[in-house]
């Protein structure tokens, strides 16, 4: 379990047991009235059980607090978003993440996700990568493990030749022109995402610049087997399994798709920026 998923529901904790003393309750009061086990008041007070929404109605209801619902309910959203901290996960190298998202992607059947302005790890070329991880250590000025953390990233496109995978990916077309690597070494990464195109089991869309979209561009996100999202931002991982998240992620993406173009139509977007690295 995570630090920062610890102290949320610590916090969360600390919040239920100002609302019972408040109130002049005892804790198996509070148990009585909810016909529930003591055990189980002390475990939310203490941060050692994660609450409910229905054990936070029905505990602000108990308590005389029912305008605190929506309070609680926020708090537990909160505690649901898990930040990781990009300095605490590079801390040791980029290996390490690599070998963990690898080891996550196993039991994993289908992909969905977006990138604004990088090529996707599991499509990437071992040039592009080692370019992208040396980009990482520089801006977290974390341990330069670069040679390590490619071969993993590499290991981890396994996973694209297993059978029962789908993966269902769109790239602005942005991404084919940013250069985060030599001229020569994003040829080869281009030339690596046309090949991709066909593959039974990977859906590549591309978004042209300049298309009409009924959704803002503002940051990649990754939704695994429609159960949770992940966004990295500059600083942090963003992990996010509120059943409302995901449906809010799932509508963002069905919009983005709809503004996204495939099979020849993407050849020629990625072929278009091929030709401007020689322009």
């Amino acid at each position: 379990m995570s630090t920062d998923f610890q102290t949320a529901r610590v916090a969360l904790g600390v919040r239920l047991r100002e609302l019972r003393t408040e109130a002049g309750l005892t804790g198996r009061e509070l148990a009585l009235m909810l016909a529930w086990q003591p055990s189980k008041v002390s475990r939310l007070e203490h941060g050692k059980q994660t609450a409910t929404k229905t054990d936070l109605e029905a505990w602000a209801a108990a308590v005389g607090a029912a305008s605190t619902t929506d309070d609680l309910f926020a708090r537990l959203r909160n505690l649901e978003t898990q930040h990781q901290s990009w300095r605490r996960q590079l801390s040791a190298g980029h290996r390490g993440v690599q070998e963990r998202i690898g080891a996550e992607q196993q039991a994993t059947q289908t992909w969905r996700g977006y990138e604004t302005s990088v090529i996707p790890g599991l499509f990437q070329t071992p040039d592009y990568a080692r370019s992208v991880f040396l980009h990482g250590s520089n801006v977290h000025q974390s341990p330069q493990d670069t040679e390590d953390a490619v071969r993993a990233r590499m290991k981890r496109q396994d996973v694209l030749y297993e059978p029962g995978k789908t993966f269902r990916v769109l790239v602005w077309e942005a991404a084919l022109l940013v250069l985060l690597c030599p001229r020569e070494a994003m040829a080869g990464q281009l030339d690596r995402m046309a090949g991709l195109i066909g593959r039974d089991n990977i859906e590549l869309g591309i978004i042209p610049l300049g298309v009409p979209i009924a959704s803002t561009t503002k940051h990649g996100f990754w939704i695994f087997d429609e159960s949770r999202v992940t966004v990295e931002t500059i600083s942090v991982e963003l992990r996010l399994d509120a059943a409302e998240d995901v449906e809010l992620y799932g509508r963002v993406w069905d919009k983005l798709n709809e503004a996204a173009v495939y099979g020849a139509q993407a050849h020629r977007l990625i072929a278009r920026a091929r030709s401007s690295l020689s322009a």
